[in-house]
């Protein structure tokens, strides 16, 4: 099957989240919201899986909804704010590498404004903190940490500038909550389920009390038995985040160093320090980045370009646009706990071969 080196978008199902899936079939199919006796059991289902959760998170039960995707949850989270905020103004301030859910729901829901980053992917906080001053905005967000370089953005400071402009803050958590605890001082949070090996069609979204935020219309019946799995899953991580951390965190390390030494012409981008442990960027010059993926690809290694937000437009990555880096040739190696020493050593050999092979195969090798 090849080795699977696309874990930011969506980790493989975790084995604990398979064995309560499969279990949450047996019991989970009613309808929770009905008083027989099927429907109590999937409904104590979806409340201990919402215990868990919300416990894991470190926010109140009721606070904690779930939605059908991360995407789903961003949606919401946006045009609920904006509903409630309405008499305030309609202005989302983000910072420019969000992801693309954000994006479109800013746009979809209000006026957008965006704050720069560095070219290692990391917010201007005072840029952020003067957009956030103006009139009219109801709403801003910030992602914890970059979905396409693995950079993590200030939230503290953030924060408090939102604090003192009376603005809420939304945080993707979607790259960091299956591994550490919640940034601090947040007032809506998203997360996406199959970002910690969870199944797909489970979203998270947490609302602090307070904050002014209208529901919205019944979003439907949940997927429960993914929403218990999803649960499972996240435990299961949790309990496995250091060790794991750490062993991926090095080889991401020696990826950002051996790319730059076997590669030439290459940029390995994002905050090589500052960063979640798991995801390294690199573009390279005079090469297709589709045909290096498709040649990867044959080669075993299943990996996404950096434009991971917005491939499906055939546009370059907006987030590596706003950095001021390279926008071709991009490659995102994002890793899950299942990947082992000989894969990455087989990568790191197979890599700098193919990336020569395309150059010279289009006549740029000796550039």
């Amino acid at each position: 099957m090849g080795v699977y080196l696309d874990a930011a978008t969506a980790a493989p199902l975790h084995p604990v989240a398979r064995q309560a899936l499969l279990a949450a079939l047996e019991d989970g199919w009613a309808d929770s919201g009905k008083l027989y006796s099927q429907a109590r059991r999937a409904r104590l289902l979806l409340d201990a899986a919402r215990a868990s959760t919300a416990e894991l998170i470190g926010v109140r039960e009721d606070e904690l909804f779930f939605a059908a995707s991360g995407t789903a949850a961003i949606g919401r989270a946006v045009a609920g704010v904006v509903a409630a905020r309405r008499h305030v103004g309609t202005g989302i301030v983000h910072s420019a590498v969000e992801h693309s859910a954000v994006l479109k729901a800013a746009a979809a829901f209000g006026t957008p404004a965006e704050a720069p980053v560095d070219r290692d992917g990391r917010l201007d906080v005072e840029a952020f903190a003067s957009r956030v001053l103006a009139p009219a905005v109801v709403l801003a967000a910030v992602q914890s940490a970059n979905h396409e370089v693995g950079t993590r953005q200030p939230i503290a400071p953030v924060a408090e500038a939102c604090a003192a402009a009376g603005v809420p803050l939304l945080v993707d958590a979607a790259q960091t909550v299956s591994h550490e605890p919640a940034p601090p001082g947040w007032s809506l949070l998203t997360a996406s389920a199959r970002k910690w090996g969870g199944p797909a069609g489970v979203g998270l979204l947490a609302v602090r009390k307070g904050t002014r935020w209208e529901p919205g219309d019944d979003p439907g019946p949940l997927d429960l038995p993914a929403v218990v799995a999803a649960a499972a899953a996240l435990r299961a991580v949790r309990a496995e985040a250091k060790a794991d951390a750490e062993r991926l965190s090095a080889f991401v390390d020696r990826i950002r160093a051996e790319v730059a030494a076997t590669v030439p012409d290459v940029e390995v981008v994002g905050h090589p320090t500052d960063r979640v442990p798991h995801v390294v960027t690199f573009s390279c010059l005079y090469v297709d980045g589709e045909a290096l993926l498709h040649a990867l690809d044959r080669e075993g290694f299943a990996v996404s370009s950096g434009s991971a937000c917005t491939s499906d437009t055939l546009r370059p990555s907006h987030v590596l646009a706003a950095m001021g880096v390279l926008t071709h040739g991009n490659v995102r190696v994002s890793l899950h706990p299942g990947v082992s020493d000989n894969d990455i050593e087989r990568f790191l050999t197979v890599l700098p071969r193919t990336v020569a092979r395309l150059r010279a195969e289009a006549g740029v090798d000796t550039l």
